[in-house]
């Protein structure tokens, strides 16, 4: 789609979210095995198969993420004049 409309891009991806008083360290753990679950071998191929790729990080990588999602996207709304059905 970039070759026919310069500057367009367009992704998906899903995270992993806790409630927001849930403990540092549930989150901390919860980050540490869905990271090492992503980098195994077998999870990679599998997701490569999908046409995925893994983005592991911190909780605060998926938090800026998230952020700078929510404003790219909103401008888009925003600039269609999209609004709720």
């Amino acid at each position: 789609m970039g070759d026919f409309l310069p500057g367009y891009e367009s992704s998906q991806w899903y995270g992993v979210g806790a409630p927001k008083n849930t403990s540092t360290d549930i989150i901390d753990k919860l980050n540490k095995e869905i990271n090492a679950a992503l980098a195994d071998a077998k999870m990679k191929a599998r997701l490569a198969a999908l046409g995925g790729t893994p983005l592991v990080g911190s909780p605060a990588d998926f938090g800026k993420l998230t952020a700078e999602e929510t404003e790219k996207w909103g401008k888009v709304i925003r600039a269609a004049n999209i609004k709720p059905g």
